[in-house]
């Protein structure tokens, strides 16, 4: 199953299950989605049920927090994250704070979803990761999937779920297939929000990573195999609440981490892992904490240094080297 189908099934059976759920973004009804997530939603559930907006994602936005305090379930599909940025303040000052504010009386169970992170050829404006942004702020949940199964499963779960959950997805993911089990496809499948997957076990180091880095980090493991080093692949699936036991259990085994990301390094997810690594499990570390992160500068839109800008397989390679005192 593709992510794109995962995502798809998820929607549609959460939208039959409860008459609440409604879809409301740029093109999502008539033009089935930018990225074909919301494929023949309109057909099914008609126009009030599946809304196309205009580009105004601050007026959207604010329409579907108003919503989600009346009782509704709203899902806004940003195009990209990037262009959320216009809807921060509904985002953040009111979806996340509303029910603290409120003294517990008005929840916000809202979905926003779309892609994250770097595609191809963009540019800087259109290649940003909001995942350490958007799990910096107390009232939000945030999801980050990487395989079919996370994609459907958390989806599932944050629509469910009675606070404001943001939910990052991958552009260069949605075409991608993975194995499903059969469980997996039954309308109740959902995954618990706040657990992390460990995706391959080992002995030697931790590999810990979210949404396409997940990937790079299973392909490094293989590479690591040949050179007699045993990786574990952890994928936080939840980057908000982190499921910090995970981590903490991880590095008790392995005695080394390498956390591996897309977004910037300054004030990063690698920087909060650094922190549970040391707060939780100092005295399991062997080596120093390594990070692998994308470059701290703007995208570039040029192919040849926008490949540049960003981990490779190669990199946490020789992170995990480094972690293991194979290589400088």
């Amino acid at each position: 199953m593709t992510v794109r189908d995962a995502l798809n099934s998820a929607l549609a059976e959460e939208m039959r299950k409860d008459d609440k759920v409604f879809v409301m973004g740029e093109e999502v009804g008539e033009y089935q989605g930018a990225y074909k997530i919301t494929r023949n939603l309109l057909q099914e559930f008609g126009e009030k049920r599946v809304y196309d907006t205009p580009i105004t994602e601050a007026g959207f936005t604010g329409v579907g927090v108003g919503a989600a305090f009346s009782g509704l379930k709203p899902v806004i599909e940003f195009m990209t994250f990037n262009f959320a940025m216009q809807a921060l303040d509904q985002i953040i000052n009111s979806a996340a704070k509303t029910l603290y504010m409120s003294a517990g009386q008005i929840s916000c169970p809202i979905v926003f979803r779309g892609p994250n992170g770097a595609a191809a050829g963009v540019g800087a404006q259109h290649s940003q990761c909001f995942a350490a942004l958007y799990s910096a702020c107390p009232g939000l949940k945030v999801l980050s999937p990487y395989d079919a199964e996370d994609s459907r499963g958390l989806l599932k779960a944050a629509i469910r779920d009675s606070d404001p959950v943001v939910f990052l997805e991958n552009e260069l993911l949605y075409g991608q297939s993975f194995p499903v089990a059969d469980e997996m496809l039954g309308d109740d499948f959902v995954l618990p929000i706040g657990k992390a997957k460990v995706m391959r076990e080992g002995s030697d180091v931790t590999l810990v990573a979210f949404s396409k880095m997940v990937g790079y980090c299973l392909e490094a493991a293989e590479v690591l195999a040949t050179k007699g080093i045993s990786a574990e692949v952890i994928n936080l699936r939840t980057l908000r609440p982190l499921d910090r036991d995970a981590i903490a259990k991880s590095i008790a085994k392995t005695n080394r981490i390498v956390s591996v990301e897309e977004g910037w390094p300054q004030c990063g997810v690698g920087a909060e892992i650094t922190a549970v690594a040391v707060e939780d499990a100092f005295d399991h570390l062997d080596a120093p904490v390594e990070r692998v992160t994308g470059a701290d500068i703007p995208t570039p839109y040029a192919a040849n240094l926008e490949k540049l800008a960003f981990p490779t397989v190669e990199d946490v390679v020789r992170a995990a080297e480094r972690a293991c005192y194979r290589s400088k």
